[in-house]
């Protein structure tokens, strides 16, 4: 049986007080797969405890069938919002870490110095490490045994800076998360149309793009996980 670590945020504002969160449909696709499969599913958060929703994930025109089914089951909510903290399973084995979005993402998880520890071990043992959208903003700062960043010269994808435009949101954001990536050295592959599917695997690593990313990056890590 598989074991997946799926890390989530605990921040629920932006520095201007609008409210953020987790992006609810980049959970609960690789959530719901890894349930089908049978797989054992952790979740868990820098500080562990509650972990607020994004407002903009719930929207009708976003909001799929299985996010909704998953929103509206209070068994889920209880243990999303009883994750477990990072130091708690930091010295646990997983067959995937996976680094799930929303522009919340951006304030806890790039300087969690447990978090780079766990990646970088994760990777450096051949197993999977998957983030999507501003999640991959967990990987800009890991740095390898060899004192070299992760990523560089590594092919992946994010959340763009065009994309940022789109969701009105260049000005509430800390960094450039695009920026950051090609600053490292990594390969950025953008969707050729924004606001669409796009996944990229280079070895163990596997990003997702944005949130419509969300399904098809579920059946590519269990794709992965089941070679």
């Amino acid at each position: 049986m598989k074991k997946i670590l799926l890390v989530v945020t605990n921040i629920g504002h932006y520095k201007s007080g609008l409210e953020t969160g987790l992006w609810l449909s980049e959970l609960t696709h690789i959530y719901h797969l890894a349930k089908e499969k049978g797989w054992e599913v952790t979740i868990a958060s820098p500080k562990g405890g509650g972990v607020p929703i994004d407002p903009e994930s719930l929207k009708p025109l976003v909001l799929d069938k299985i996010s909704r089914s998953y929103y509206e089951n209070p068994a889920f909510m209880s243990e999303l919002n009883h994750s477990k903290s990072l130091l708690e399973v930091q010295n646990e084995d997983f067959d995937c870490v996976y680094l799930a979005g929303g522009h919340a993402t951006m304030y806890d998880f790039p300087d969690d110095l447990i978090m780079q520890n766990m990646i970088r071990k994760q990777y450096e043992s051949g197993k999977m490490v998957a983030a999507i959208c501003h999640g991959v903003g967990g990987l800009i700062n890991v740095k390898l045994s060899d004192d070299t960043y992760l990523i560089t010269g590594k092919s992946m994808t994010g959340f763009d800076w065009f994309e940022e435009t789109i969701a009105r949101r260049k000005r509430e954001v800390p960094f450039n998360l695009e920026a950051s990536i090609v600053e490292r050295g990594a390969n950025l592959k953008k969707a050729c149309i924004p606001m669409t599917s796009n996944v990229i695997v280079d070895g163990n690593l596997i990003t997702g793009q944005n949130p419509f990313s969300s399904k098809e990056m579920a059946k590519v890590v269990a794709k992965e996980l089941d070679k």
